[in-house]
C-alpha cells in the first residue's frame, strides 16, 4: 500500500528558502488568532509560567516568556554573528570594495528611518523608540525575494543578505549601546573574562565546539545579570569561533549549518508566536496616525527604501562601490521595500523600548502593518518590473 504522505514534499519545502519565512507568518496568524479568542488569558498564563530553579547565589527562574526572548532569541544571535564573521572572512563583507555597498545601503537604511521615527517623537515620553523602524527581518526579506525565483538576478539576493546581515550588526550595537539598563560591572567582568578565554582558545587552535560554547553559557548568564541585553552573548561566542577563508569546513560553519533550522523552524517562529498576540481593540487604526504609529509605519515603509537607495545610489556615483552583476537601479528600490520589512528585530527592540503593555502592542501593530506593506510592495514591485522587461 502506498504511503499516503509523500515525504519529499515535506523535505523539499524545509529546504526552500521560502520556507522558514512561510513557518513565521504562520505562527504570527496563530497568534493573532489566539489573542483574539477565548483562549487569549490562558495562552498569557503559559507564557507567565516560571521555569527554571533557584538558590542563595544562582537565579535562574524566569517566565516562559522571558526564557524564549532573553534565552532562545541568544541562540538566534549566535546564528546572526556566525553569519557576519563568515561574511567578514570569505563572503561578501571580505574585502572594502565588495562589502562598500551593502554596508552603505545599510547604513542609509539605518540613519533615514530613525531620522523619521524621531522626527515625530522628539521630547516625547515615546523618544527611546527610535531603534523599531531601523531593522530589517533577513528571514521574511529573503524569504519574498526568493518567491520570485529567476525573476530577479542572483546578485540581488546575495546584495541582500550582505545588507541585511550589516544591518542585524547595526541593531546588535544600538541593543548593546541604547537598550541597556543598569550596569552591574561585576558580572560584566566575569561576562569579559570569559570572552577573553574563548579569544585565547581561537588563538590556541582550539577545535572542539563545546569549548567555546560552555563559556559563552555562563557569558549568558553573567551579561543577563549585567544590565546588558543577554543576547549580545551569542555574537561575542560566535566572534571567537574558527573558521577559515577557503572551503574546508570550519567549527564556524559545522555549528552555522546545525543551527540554521532550528532557528528558523522552532525559535523564530516561537519567538513570533509568543510575542505577536495582539489584541485587536477599537482606536487601533487610528493609532497608526499617531506619533508612534507613523514613526514606525513611516520609518519602515518609506525610510528603509529611501535610505538604502539613496545611500547605494551615492556610493555608486562616488564609485565608491558598484552594482552586483545584472543588477539595475528598480532593483535596489524594489530591494529597499523588502528592507521595510521590520518585523522579528523591529519587535524584539519594541519590547526593550517600553515597559508598558499598551505601548508594546501599539508598537507591534505598528510593525505589523508596516512589514505587511513593505512586503507587498516589494514583491508586486520586482514582479511587475521583471514583466516589463521581458
Amino acid at each position: 500500500m502506498e504511503n499516503p504522505i509523500n515525504l519529499s514534499v515535506f523535505k523539499k519545502f524545509f529546504s526552500s528558502s521560502s520556507a522558514g519565512g512561510i513557518v513565521l507568518l504562520a505562527c504570527v496568524a496563530v497568534s493573532l488568532l489566539i489573542a483574539n479568542s477565548g483562549l487569549s488569558a490562558d495562552f498569557e498564563q503559559l507564557l507567565a509560567t516560571q521555569l527554571g530553579f533557584e538558590t542563595e547565589s544562582i537565579q535562574l527562574r524566569y517566565p516562559l516568556l522571558l526564557w524564549i526572548n532573553d534565552g532562545l532569541m541568544a541562540i538566534f544571535f549566535l546564528l546572526v554573528g556566525l553569519e557576519i564573521k563568515r561574511e567578514i572572512v570569505e563572503g561578501e563583507l571580505s574585502s572594502a570594495r565588495k562589502a562598500a555597498l551593502p554596508v552603505l545601503a545599510a547604513i542609509g537604511g539605518v540613519l533615514v528611518p530613525a531620522l523619521i521615527y524621531i522626527s515625530f517623537n522628539t521630547n516625547t515620553a515615546i523618544a527611546g523608540g527610535w531603534g523599531i523602524p531601523m531593522a530589517t527581518d533577513i528571514a521574511f526579506a529573503l524569504g519574498i525575494l526568493s518567491l520570485l525565483g529567476n525573476r530577479v538576478p542572483t546578485g540581488l539576493k546575495i546584495f541582500l543578505a550582505a545588507l541585511a546581515i550589516v544591518d542585524d550588526l547595526m541593531a546588535i550595537l544600538v541593543i548593546a549601546l541604547f537598550y541597556s539598563t543598569g550596569m552591574h560591572t561585576e558580572y560584566l567582568m566575569y561576562a569579559g573574562g570569559l570572552f577573553i578565554v574563548q579569544i585565547i582558545f581561537n588563538k590556541m587552535g582550539v577545535k572542539s565546539l563545546w569549548a567555546y560554547l560552555l563559556p559563552g553559557i555562563i557569558m549568558w548568564y553573567c551579561i543577563h545579570h549585567s544590565g546588558i541585553h543577554a543576547t549580545i552573548a551569542g555574537v561575542l561566542t560566535a566572534l571567537t569561533l574558527p573558521t577559515t577563508p577557503d572551503a574546508t569546513e570550519s567549527p564556524l560553519e559545522k555549528l552555522e549549518h546545525f543551527l540554521s533550522r532550528p532557528v528558523n523552524f522552532i525559535i523564530m517562529p516561537l519567538f513570533a508566536l509568543a510575542n505577536t498576540n495582539i489584541t485587536f481593540e477599537d482606536g487601533m487604526l487610528q493609532g497608526l496616525t499617531g506619533n508612534l504609529g507613523l514613526g514606525i509605519v513611516l520609518g519602515l515603509f518609506l525610510g528603509k527604501p529611501v535610505g538604502i537607495f539613496a545611500m547605494s545610489w551615492l556610493s555608486v556615483k562616488l564609485k565608491i562601490a558598484q552594482l552586483p552583476e545584472g543588477v539595475k537601479w528598480p532593483h535596489v528600490l524594489g530591494l529597499g521595500l523588502l528592507g521595510g520589512i521590520g518585523f522579528t528585530m523591529s519587535i524584539f527592540i519594541a519590547l526593550l523600548s517600553f515597559t508598558e503593555v499598551s505601548l508594546q502592542a501599539e508598537a507591534k501593530f505598528a510593525i505589523l502593518i508596516a512589514s505587511i506593506l513593505a512586503g507587498c510592495a516589494g514583491y508586486v514591485f520586482l514582479h511587475l518590473y521583471n514583466k516589463k522587461q521581458k
